[in-house]
C-alpha cells in the first residue's frame, strides 16, 4: 500500500521545463565584456536538471540587481516553463538581494526547503551553512527556487531535493 506523499509524487508532471538564472555581478560583467569564464554552479545545475529528467529551456546570467531579478521572475511567471532556478545572491552580503527581490512573487513559500538544505549543508560544511538564505516557493502553479552560488550547494540541493519538484508542482496546481 502506498503512502499519500508517494501517490502525490506519482501525480506530478513527468517532465518539467526549467529556466536557470545565475545571479552574479562579476560573471555578468564578464559576459558584457565578452570574456570567457566558467559558470560552475550553472554547469552543476544543468547536469542535475538532466539527471532529474527535467528539460533546460533557458539559461541566463544577470547581475545582483533588483530590476534584473524582477524581469526574470516576471518573464518566467508569464512564460511556459515550470521551474525557475536562481543560483547566487542568497548570502548575507549587501549585494545579495535575490531573496528580498523574489520573495514578494511567491504566493506560498516552502520554508522547509531552506531548512532542509541548511541541515544537509551543515553535515558537509559545518556551521557556515547558516550563511545561506536559500528558499523556494510557488506562484501561479510554478516553482521558484533560490539557491546559493556555490557549485557544491547547487549540486546538493538539486540532487537531494529536486526529486520533489514535480510533487510541489502537482500540489501547487490543485
Amino acid at each position: 500500500m502506498s503512502k499519500p506523499h508517494e501517490e502525490h509524487q506519482a501525480l506530478g508532471p513527468k517532465k518539467a521545463a526549467v529556466r536557470l538564472v545565475t545571479v552574479s555581478t562579476s560573471r555578468y560583467e564578464k559576459v558584457q565584456r565578452g570574456e570567457k569564464f566558467n559558470d560552475e554552479s550553472a554547469d552543476e545545475a544543468k547536469l542535475a536538471i538532466a539527471r532529474l529528467g527535467f528539460e533546460l529551456k533557458g539559461r541566463e546570467i544577470i547581475s545582483d540587481d533588483e530590476g534584473m531579478l524582477r524581469r526574470e521572475a516576471e518573464k518566467f511567471l508569464s512564460g511556459p516553463e515550470d521551474i525557475l532556478i536562481f543560483t547566487g545572491g542568497t548570502g548575507v552580503s549587501t549585494k545579495d538581494v535575490t531573496i528580498e527581490t523574489i520573495r514578494p512573487y511567491l504566493e506560498k513559500e516552502l520554508d522547509g526547503f531552506g531548512e532542509l538544505l541548511r541541515s544537509l549543508s551543515y553535515r558537509e560544511i559545518g556551521s557556515a551553512a547558516i550563511l545561506t538564505r536559500a528558499t523556494a516557493g510557488v506562484a501561479k502553479g510554478k516553482l521558484i527556487v533560490c539557491l546559493p552560488g556555490s557549485p557544491d550547494a547547487v549540486k546538493l540541493a538539486l540532487m537531494s531535493l529536486g526529486k520533489d519538484f514535480p510533487h510541489a508542482l502537482y500540489i501547487a496546481r490543485t
